[in-house]
């Protein structure tokens, strides 16, 4: 038997998942690791301490499996998306915190751009809408910031990378400095047209382009790790929603997945088609591989369950995520409340980085168990929205929602998907499907299965949920939803970032 190791770096965990060619998993390992809050809508992560936290659970997994080393065929890699690491190629120390895709600290400066011509050249060539989330205004803000920086990088003593390259970087003891297409098409300095680092969009930013990774396909071999005497090839790299994509097997233009993780975001393949979004979408690379990439349409919601994550950790109400679900159906609804999560903004179809959260339609009735509803409610009513949107830059309705991410383990919530959507959302057997979509990418490279087709006939379903409530229900909540997100926009001041 052999093994993938799939790597999972997460925005506030780091996990391994060792993968039999079944695909089952064999064993997972997982750490949390600090968040850096150091002023209001700025996140922030220690780069050594994700490395760290992550070589920890890849000698985890393994040894919960109890297999030797040399049957692990491939290394695997997915990750957060976005956020950003300088380091110092000499030394390979970070020369700031990585500054986290959540992170609002640039918003200004994306104001700024947003009102330039640049706004539409950016969007042109990278897919992408102006916005504080993107690599570069992150890589721009450090070498403005940190003493010393913007010389270092001119000199070329600096290097970027998002956290893939990083991973990569630490793994292979600092041979590779590499990413795949879908972390580099999450940049907002990368032409999906051309297929390059886009100079314009690097001098716009005053970013050397010797800071910038070399690209190549998600299925393909990065470098070597040794990894207990032995050299493991990491063979698959793709950002956690790209690898999502692939691993429930949307291989096919009309296919989509929405993945309930801290964000919920929601992709659908367009094979190979840019399709520029009408609706505050993205259009960004779903995958590269045979010297090919295929399109996406992509949807952004920055918080959902880090709602609950907020229920549980600052509010207290809750002891774990799950309860949520449980307390959520001790009642019949939310009794008119409605929770906005816009904690960090409003991602698609708002794009408003100064929406911030509010909590509206209490009356002296409401009580911890319309609360936690109201959250989990808010997060399928963010899904919705995105839905909606791409069905009219698709062109065509989408069929049935594939769903996977820690939320989706809540019945509630995919059920209440499911009424909202007015379609059938299907949940698959292994959960994990962005670490199964990355040591898919990593077993195709090195032969351990040999072609698409058969990984859709390994996958294997889990639950589904077909549509129940009344249509008069839902229009009513719907209605209420778009009223509290109205009350929710431009609440921040430009000039309070």
């Amino acid at each position: 038997m052999q093994y993938i190791l799939a790597l999972d770096q997460g925005t506030t965990s780091s996990r391994a998942l060792l993968f039999d060619t079944t695909p089952s998993i064999c064993s997972i390992s997982q750490r949390e690791f600090p968040q850096g809050y150091p002023h209001p809508g700025w996140v922030e992560h220690d780069a050594m301490e994700i490395y760290a936290s992550q070589y920890a659970v890849m000698e985890e997994a393994v040894l919960k499996a109890d297999i030797s080393v040399q049957d692990i065929a491939a290394i695997a890699i997915t990750n957060q998306r976005e956020t950003t690491v300088v380091w110092n190629r000499h030394t390979g120390r970070p020369i700031a915190p990585a500054i986290v895709w959540q992170c609002r600290r640039t918003a200004a400066r994306c104001e700024e751009l947003k009102q330039s011509a640049m706004a539409e050249t950016i969007r042109k060539k990278t897919g992408l809408i102006v916005d504080a989330y993107f690599s570069a205004t992150k890589i721009e803000w450090i070498l403005d910031h940190v003493p010393g920086a913007r010389a270092a990088a001119e000199q070329g003593d600096l290097l970027f990378g998002t956290i893939d390259t990083w991973l990569v970087w630490k793994l292979t003891g600092g041979k590779n400095h590499v990413t795949d297409y879908t972390n580099a098409a999450r940049t907002m300095l990368f032409n999906i047209h051309t297929l390059t680092w886009d100079e314009e969009l690097l001098s716009l930013f005053r970013i050397p382009k010797s800071m910038m990774p070399a690209v190549q396909d998600s299925s393909s071999i990065f470098g070597y790790h040794t990894f207990h005497g032995v050299q493991i090839p990491i063979a698959g790299i793709a950002g956690d929603q790209q690898a999502s994509l692939f691993g429930h097997t949307c291989f096919h233009p009309g296919e989509a997945k929405s993945t309930y993780g801290t964000g919920c975001f929601l992709l659908m393949n367009t094979g190979d088609r840019i399709v520029e979004s009408r609706n505050g979408l993205l259009t960004t690379i779903a995958i590269g591989r045979n010297g090919h990439v295929q399109y996406a349409l992509e949807g952004s919601v920055f918080v959902a369950g880090a709602a609950i994550q907020w229920l549980r950790d600052e509010l207290q109400l809750i002891k774990t995520s799950a309860e949520a679900s449980d307390l959520a159906l001790t009642v019949p609804d939310t009794a008119g409340l409605y929770l906005v999560p816009a904690f960090t903004g409003l991602g698609a179809p708002y794009w408003d980085m100064f929406a911030r959260g509010c909590l509206i339609g209490i009356t002296r009735g409401a009580n911890r168990a319309h609360l936690a509803r109201a959250a989990l409610e808010s997060i399928a009513y963010q899904c919705l929205e995105l839905v909606e949107a791409m069905e009219q830059d698709w062109g065509a309705p989408v069929s049935v929602l594939q769903a996977d991410g820690g939320a989706s383990q809540s019945q509630f919530l995919m059920q209440f998907q499911a009424d909202l959507l007015r379609k059938c959302v299907i949940r698959p057997q292994i959960l994990e499907t962005t670490a199964l979509g990355a040591a898919f990418l990593a077993g195709l490279a090195v032969g351990i299965w040999k072609d698409t087709d058969e990984l859709v006939r390994r996958r294997r379903l889990g639950a589904s949920f077909t549509p129940s409530m009344e249509e008069e229900a839902r229009q009513k909540r719907v209605s209420g939803w778009k009223k509290a997100v109205s009350r929710s926009l431009s609440w921040v001041e430009q000039e309070e970032n």
